[in-house]
């Protein structure tokens, strides 16, 4: 008999392995998520230290614990103009490998939504044309309740070579 409970739970464990799940957020009216593993805090939004010389999507530097961690407008990141600071403007805490090395990197949000699940069969590949942000920053396009979600590839979107080339270029490069 416990052969056939096994057997029976196989398949939810197969579908369950087959969703993940997403920081839902709010940027410029539209709505982006990001998956949950790499996202360590969400912090309230805070007065930042500006550094010369970066790119003009990185607004600055926190303290977080003692660490130094960049902070970057992911609405400058697209090429849109920077937002107005509101009651619900929070920075995200995401951390990204580059190289090998880990790093922590906040990035400024209008507003956190909630953390939603998306089953693999409701992920849409990227748009090929369309989108007001670059295709290689977009890891899919999730179906939630009727809507598109975009879902960011934070690899792409944060990548500290690709920063560091940008601050070393002094300018953005178009979205």
């Amino acid at each position: 008999m416990n052969a056939v409970v096994r057997a029976a739970q196989a398949p939810a464990a197969a579908l369950a392995a087959e969703q993940k799940q997403y920081l839902t957020f709010m940027l410029g009216g539209e709505t982006f998520a990001i998956g949950i593993l790499g996202i360590k805090e969400i912090i309230e939004y805070t007065s930042l230290t500006a550094v010369p010389m970066m790119p003009d999507c990185i607004r600055g530097v926190i303290n977080l614990r003692g660490a130094v961690v960049p902070v970057m407008d992911l609405a400058a990141r697209f090429g849109q103009p920077a937002r107005e600071v509101t009651k619900r403007t929070c920075i995200v805490i995401v951390e990204v490998e580059s190289e090998g090395e880990r790093q922590d990197m906040g990035v400024v949000v209008d507003a956190v939504n909630a953390v939603l699940e998306i089953a693999a069969a409701d992920v849409a590949a990227a748009p090929a044309f369309g989108a007001r942000i670059r295709s290689d920053f977009i890891e899919g396009m999730g179906k939630v309740n009727g809507k598109f979600v975009i879902l960011l590839n934070v690899h792409q979107v944060l990548s500290p070579s690709e920063i560091g080339a940008l601050a070393a270029l002094g300018q953005d490069a178009p979205a």
